[in-house]
């Protein structure tokens, strides 16, 4: 067993202060110090969720926060919010008599929350990057249902400096996810602005 004897005040102050500051650079190393944050415009395109031969184009935003854990690597948690409509058949199958059966307008909205690594390495003004993000997705439509699940992100894209804490960001996306039980193949197209700090 190790043991120390210290005589003198004076050593154990040191000793202390010396454990403090080895502490303090050990604690520092695993917080990150550098990231950025990004919002944008965002479209998505996916799979119908009515109609597996067609594919709905929603409009909406995206967000994320990066933490660098290393100059080229970093921890991002990633959020998007997508809205739009899409035409669905008449889920009755009733009809007004004397008239046509019509098909129904359904608003639907997609939320993602998504977290996982990304790479990336600066070449100049740019900053091309790959991501895998892990997370849920929801689901919501007024008068089609609502649903969670597992989803999944692999993508990457590029940010361009405009001055040294502003750059603009190109990124895309294939998400996954399987809402009310098949698989959605989703692709995830951004672009916005990049607060680096």
């Amino acid at each position: 067993m190790l043991s120390m004897k210290f005589d003198r005040p004076g050593q154990v102050i040191a000793a202390v202060v010396a454990s403090f500051f080895l502490l303090s650079i050990a604690a520092n190393a695993q917080i990150p110090t550098s990231g950025n944050v990004f919002f944008g415009y965002s479209y998505y395109n996916t799979n119908s969720l009515t109609d597996s031969t067609q594919r709905s184009s929603l409009n909406g935003w995206e967000a994320s926060l990066e933490g660098k854990v290393v100059p080229f690597v970093g921890i991002v948690a990633d959020f998007s919010r997508h809205y739009g409509s899409e035409n669905v058949g008449n889920p009755s199958g009733t009809c007004v008599i004397g008239g046509t059966c019509g098909s129904l307008n359904v608003s639907t909205n997609v939320q993602t929350y998504l977290f996982g690594p990304r790479v990336s390495v600066s070449v100049g003004k740019f900053r091309p990057f790959a991501e895998a993000l892990f997370g849920a997705a929801h689901f919501d439509s007024n008068g089609g249902g609502s649903d969670t699940t597992f989803a999944t992100a692999i993508g990457g894209g590029l940010d361009y400096k405009i001055i040294r804490p502003v750059a603009w960001r190109f990124q895309g996306d294939y998400v996954q996810t399987r809402f009310f039980g098949p698989t959605q193949n989703n692709v995830r197209i951004s672009t916005g602005i990049v607060f680096r700090f």
